[in-house]
């Protein structure tokens, strides 16, 4: 399957994305949404941050009570955080709205925000913004979510009838224990809301939550897929050829939207990316992966182009599992450095070399297991620092 860098709406689907005005950036569009024609089947992942938004605790609520959406309705600029009672009234009210303009139940709608913490929605923004969203093509919604985003985060593939789309933001406060930041994904597949919930729950585990940029979960993060099977074709069952290619199509989504968010982290000028083998079980290698790029002396190294192999071996005995130094083997830009436990001397200057490129793979053998692990995040800069000490400002 070949994914593509743009979003390609499966049937049944539109969106739109404008500029409310609701932080004084004019540069974007910052309120959109996401409409099926159907009442689509659909799942949901979101943040185990102990103070969740109110658009999380809505959200979360109204896909566990069914399983099934219609609509998203999402802003950037004001994440609706830590809000108390009002903040929890003013997401009822958008999903009223929402609900009320299209002619839908409003446990039918999706709430979900980003940006800044503490400060209460503008709700008259909101509403005006609102009764201006049409239902059309429109891929402006992959703006309207994006905050410290220097691009858009979209993909799309197509698997015989069926189309699956999606987009991501988030760049900064990533360290997910759930989904992303926030991620809506659109297929016209036709498959159990119960059995999509198990999916993604599968699948989050070795895509999205194997990213980290700075070690911190946001409040806000949300993961929604919305099958709405318009595509004609038989509902997916469990075990069937048929689901099992739907399940490796949403995983190359899922990915490809997880590296993404990895590769524009805040002020990031490399992707790291670290592939583990040969630990007792997958759980184990994922952990010494997301070790490895979570690592702030590995990602200040990646940045400096520093060929310090020892902080790898450092985040690598970090990482909790058991392990054995005689039968560690490590290389880096596909330069070997360690091999069962011994430095290659040899590749030393090879890898002063090596350690410039933008991309930082490290390959890390870390027993004869057979359990596979991978993760990704970014280099740490400046910029970082510049970014966030502004973020509010």
């Amino acid at each position: 399957m070949e994914i593509l860098d743009k979003l390609i709406w499966p049937k049944g689907f539109s969106s739109d994305g404008l500029h409310a005005n609701l932080r004084h950036n004019p540069d974007k569009p910052d309120l959109g949404w996401i409409v099926s024609d159907v009442a689509a089947d659909a799942a949901g992942v979101f943040t185990l941050n102990q103070f969740p938004a109110a658009p999380v605790i809505l959200t979360q609520a109204t896909v566990k009570k069914s399983q099934k959406l219609q609509a998203v309705i999402v802003n950037s600029a004001n994440a609706n955080s830590f809000t108390g009672q009002q903040g929890y009234e003013n997401a009822l009210s958008e999903q009223e709205i929402v609900a009320e303009k299209l002619g839908i139940e409003a446990g039918l709608v999706a709430v979900s925000s980003t940006g800044i913490i503490g400060e209460q929605l503008p709700m008259a923004k909101m509403m005006t913004g609102i009764a201006q969203l049409q239902k059309s093509q429109s891929t402006q919604i992959a703006q309207a979510i994006m905050t410290t985003d220097t691009k858009e985060k979209v993909a799309a593939l197509q698997f015989g009838k069926v189309t699956m789309t999606g987009m991501a933001k988030g760049s900064g406060m990533i360290h997910p224990n759930m989904g992303t930041m926030l991620s809506f994904i659109c297929t016209d597949a036709s498959i159990d809301g119960q059995l999509l919930q198990k999916l993604l729950r599968e699948l989050t585990e070795i895509t999205f939550n194997q990213i980290t940029i700075d070690g911190d979960t946001s409040t806000n993060d949300m993961l929604l897929v919305l099958a709405n099977g318009q595509s004609q074709e038989a509902e997916l069952v469990a075990g069937s050829p048929e689901y099992d290619e739907f399940k490796e199509a949403l995983y190359l989504l899922m990915k490809d939207l997880a590296i993404k968010i990895a590769e524009d982290g805040e002020g990031a000028s490399k992707l790291v990316t670290a592939n583990v083998s040969g630990s007792d079980d997958n759980l184990k290698a994922r952990m010494i992966a997301k070790k490895i790029v979570g690592s702030n002396l590995v990602k200040a190294a990646a940045f400096g182009e520093d060929p310090n192999w020892g902080r790898v071996i450092d985040a690598i005995g970090n990482a909790g599992v058991d392990l054995q130094a005689g039968q560690i083997a490590l290389a880096i830009n596909q330069v070997p450095v360690i091999d069962q436990g011994e430095i290659v001397s040899e590749n030393l200057p090879a890898l002063e070399e090596a350690v410039k490129s933008k991309k930082i793979v490290f390959d890390v053998s870390a027993g004869q297991g057979l359990g596979k692990g991978q993760a990704w995040g970014s280099d740490l800069t400046y910029d970082y620092v510049k970014i966030n000490a502004m973020y509010r400002t």
